[in-house]
């Protein structure tokens, strides 16, 4: 490693602090101040359970742009890896930017998190900047969740927001899996991907996504385009459950006529197309198997 450097505005949000007297916090920020290193930003490698995915190319030549003519203001937060390696923690997209702008050394801090926390801080330090799209952040939770037994509660207090915003960045993730990707894409916001959840078809879902993105609607408009659909579904339903009715009826008056001709029990049993079927003739014995067989050879 190289000399130490003085640590960047606003790291100090990433480490928490004791709430102790003021002297034990100023010793605290020394003790910090003293694990800013610099690093060969080739032995610095990207952390795979980082939330984030996508990087927009325009906003990180911007900052490796300012990189170069301010250097870098902020450390990375690295844990130490294998063969003399250091895996983010926090700054990827710092990093990112510092290898456009052609970096050879960059500082940070090395510090030592579990696998746990490790993804509370990246999750934590993106939202707080503002860089996950709506999909990225509810992946996110739900890794926390699934992964490490959080409850909705829990990790709410954890990335400083509501349980019902938790509960809503969780729902989109039933979406459609080419509806999430426009959200990713941000042709839909978050709150035109809620709207179109009350869609249970898939297709529909997308279909009304790309008609959404297309005609520029709102979110109210798209509300408002999705009870229009539903309505019309559920007017369709309740004629489709109409007309099954009446076939019912129509079929259960054409068993009973083959029952009596028969002299035996019918079943007729439709598929849900209405377009096949069987059916299904009873013979209690030998001797009526052959009555009937005979009665359907007399038929040819």
């Amino acid at each position: 490693m190289a000399g130490k450097r003085g640590l960047g505005a606003g790291i100090d949000t990433l480490i928490p602090k004791r709430q102790e007297s003021d002297s034990n916090i100023k010793t605290e920020v020394k003790t910090i101040v003293k694990e800013v290193d610099t690093i060969d930003i080739n032995k610095i490698e990207p952390n795979h359970s980082q939330p984030r995915k996508n990087f927009n190319e325009d906003a990180l030549q911007e900052l490796a742009d300012s990189i170069k003519q301010h250097g870098m203001i902020e450390p990375l937060i690295v844990q130490q890896g294998e063969k003399g390696f250091y895996r983010i923690i926090a700054g990827e997209r710092r990093w990112r930017a510092a290898k456009i702008a052609g970096i050879k050394e960059i500082p940070v801090i090395v510090k030592d998190y579990s696998n746990r926390e490790i993804m509370e801080i990246a999750l934590i330090e993106n939202i707080q900047r503002e860089d996950l799209n709506p999909i990225e952040e509810a992946e996110a939770f739900q890794r926390l969740i699934e992964e490490y037994h959080l409850k909705q509660d829990e990790v709410a207090e954890k990335v400083s927001k509501s349980r019902v915003a938790i509960t809503n960045a969780l729902r989109l993730l039933k979406l459609d899996e080419k509806v999430r990707q426009m959200v990713i894409e941000d042709k839909i916001k978050s709150g035109h991907a809620r709207a179109l959840l009350a869609i249970e078809d898939l297709d529909l879902q997308y279909d009304t996504a790309v008609k959404v993105f297309d005609e520029k609607l709102s979110v109210r408009e798209t509300e408002k385009l999705v009870k229009n659909l539903l309505k019309g579904d559920k007017k369709r339903e309740e004629k489709k459950l109409a007309v099954d009715e009446q076939l019912e009826i129509v079929y259960a008056e054409y068993a009973e006529k083959l029952k009596s001709i028969m002299g035996t029990k019918v079943n007729i049993n439709r598929n849900k197309d209405g377009k096949k079927g069987k059916i299904e003739i009873e013979y209690y014995s030998s001797e009526e198997f052959e009555r009937i067989m005979d009665m359907m050879s007399h038929l040819q």
